[in-house]
């Protein structure tokens, strides 16, 4: 496949003219705001599955079971929306393009996030994986081959030190660990997820077969990596094979999974990449609060033991740090409405 250069974003490192908020603005931003609430809810869902799991299959290594649960929930997503597809028009070539160049990156990153899940805590991943609004600018630096401004230097300065912080980093033992690495990853990944739903390549292309056909292919995508990574072929259906890891898979597959990325693929292609990733900077925000309570009640579900996540001094910092470097990546940004296509 030909591949195709990601369009220019304009970021703080290059001037742009000034356009004003249209009235159309506020539903589209509403909406973001609920996926990432629905999103939100994954990074506990996706530990206390963990557990659930490697309590049930001991010495099952975190890849396979974070390869399994990637390609159980979208796969059972993309059955969700089947219903939704029967009768409509198909997708068409540009369509199935855009939805498994966000398959890649998307499935990749998500991927990425589950594994790291099994090595840190979810609010920690929560707010490491906001690093892609620091990649945003960064990569539009690249492509304009213009030097970054010091607002840039001085958010990604602000991002390490909030990773540094939630990661438990001290001045004689300078490493990150494997959960902080490969959520840095993740949300590099995600980047370039955020940067394809705004291609104007991609102008007209509906969200509800986009979302279909990339559930399809994140599903496609990590069935061999799960196959290769099983100890046996039946790890694969003994995964799934309890009441509360089909509950979890089923509320991945339909809330974090369905609900958010509809909401994603539709909506976000109304604002800019740089408003979408101010947007989902209240994505860790939903997760600190759903860790003060939700963790206890899914460790009784699935007969383990998960304590509640508290506002540690480390997490307040950390994750303020990161949240302060976004809102002043974004602060007083010209907002534009780039055309989006119909949802079905």
């Amino acid at each position: 496949m030909k591949s195709h250069a990601l369009p220019t974003v304009d970021f703080p490192a290059c001037e742009t003219h000034e356009t004003p908020h249209g009235s159309g603005l506020y539903m589209p931003v509403f909406l973001l705001i609920i996926a990432c609430a629905l999103w939100a809810v994954s990074f506990p869902l996706v530990k206390a599955l963990h557990l659930e799991q490697t309590a049930r299959m001991p010495g099952v290594s975190s890849l396979f079971l974070a390869s399994w649960m990637q390609m159980a929930r979208f796969g059972l997503g993309a059955a969700m929306l089947v219903p939704f597809i029967i009768g409509k028009k198909r997708p068409t070539s540009l369509e199935i393009r855009q939805a498994l160049v966000l398959a890649f990156w998307g499935g990749s990153g998500m991927w990425l996030q589950a594994d790291a899940l099994a090595y840190t805590a979810a609010s920690t991943s929560a707010f490491v994986t906001q690093a892609y609004c620091i990649f945003l600018p960064l990569w539009a630096c690249l492509q304009s081959r213009q030097a970054p401004t010091a607002r840039v230097v001085g958010a990604t300065l602000m991002v390490l030190t909030g990773g540094a912080i939630l990661s438990g980093l001290r001045p004689g033992d300078l490493r990150l660990g494997r959960g902080e690495i490969e959520t840095i990853g993740a949300a590099f990944l995600f980047t370039f997820q955020i940067l394809a739903l705004e291609n104007p390549r991609y102008e007209g292309n509906r969200g509800l077969p986009v979302t279909f056909v990339m559930f399809l292919g994140i599903a496609v995508l990590l069935a061999p990596v799960t196959l290769i990574s099983a100890p046996n072929l039946a790890a694969c259906v003994s995964a799934g094979a309890s009441l509360p890891a089909f509950a979890i898979i089923g509320s991945l597959a339909l809330f974090c999974s369905v609900g958010a990325y509809l909401l994603m693929n539709i909506w976000q292609p109304r604002v800019s990449a740089t408003e979408a990733g101010l947007i989902y900077t209240t994505e860790p925000v939903f997760t600190a609060g759903y860790v003060l309570f939700l963790p206890a009640v899914l460790g009784t579900f699935i007969h383990g033991i998960y304590p509640n996540e508290s506002l540690s001094t480390t997490t307040i910092l950390g994750g303020g740090l990161i949240l302060a470097a976004n809102i002043l990546m974004q602060w007083k940004r010209p907002p534009h409405l780039p055309a989006a296509g119909p949802v079905s």
